[in-house]
This record gives C-alpha cells, sequence and structure tokens, in this order.
C-alpha cells in the first residue's frame, strides 16, 4: 500500500464528512507534506502523538466561517506503479495559482513554486486546491 496516498486519503474522507481532525501513522515524509499543508493554508495545524511504536500524526482540518471546506481537491499524482517527473521549467500553476503542486526534489518536499524558484525539478508527489 502506498503510505502517502493513504494520508492523502484520510485527509480527503476526514474533509468531507467535516471531522475536525483525522490521524494518520506517522513518518518523516507525511510529517513534511503535512507541514507543507500547514504552511500554504490548507490545514490548520497537526500534532505528533507519541504511541510506543511509529506514532501517530494528528491533521487539524480547516474550514471557513460557515464551514466551506478549505480543500476543495487533494489528487496523488505519482504512484509506485507510475512514477511521473517534471522539470523545472516545466512546473505548472495548479487552478492560477489558487492551488499548489508538492514535488520531492533533491533538497526535500517543497511546493512548485519554491522548486521553479530553485531551479529544481523531481517527483511530483501531489496536487491540491
Amino acid at each position: 500500500m502506498d503510505p502517502i496516498a493513504d494520508l492523502l486519503t484520510r485527509i480527503r474522507n476526514g474533509n468531507a464528512k467535516k471531522k475536525d481532525y483525522v490521524d494518520v501513522p506517522s513518518s518523516k515524509i507525511k510529517q513534511n507534506i503535512v507541514k507543507l499543508l500547514k504552511e500554504e493554508g490548507f490545514i490548520k495545524g497537526y500534532r505528533y502523538i507519541e504511541d510506543n511504536k511509529q506514532g501517530n500524526i494528528r491533521v487539524y482540518l480547516k474550514y471557513g466561517d460557515n464551514k466551506e471546506k478549505a480543500i476543495h481537491s487533494i489528487k496523488r499524482v505519482s504512484t509506485s506503479s507510475r512514477r511521473v517527473y517534471t522539470g523545472a521549467g516545466d512546473i505548472r500553476r495548479i487552478r492560477n495559482g489558487i492551488g499548489t503542486i508538492l514535488i520531492s526534489t533533491s533538497k526535500g518536499i517543497m511546493t512548485g513554486q519554491k522548486a521553479r524558484e530553485d531551479k529544481l525539478g523531481g517527483e511530483i508527489i501531489c496536487e491540491i486546491w
């Protein structure tokens, strides 16, 4: 099973049911993805919860005043069976800049905008808007 796809699916499902938070088994790559989602304003926050195993990440979902969703769509692009790579010049904008794309580069996971500025390409992890 793809752990990143599991993270995105849990966030998507929790968002659809208007949950306050979702819990996800922890890993370093998931912590980096959740950190970027927080920086981009798609989630309220997150917290690491120790459980004497691998730990959990509690992701606090974000909604507007009338329970409008902050995340309209979150989609895994590169899968374990089909990797999708892009060069620095080919990184596209999502929804004319409303959304963002997360890319795994040689310098770590970053947003498409940051990768474009640093002239880095890499594997496209997901698109979110």
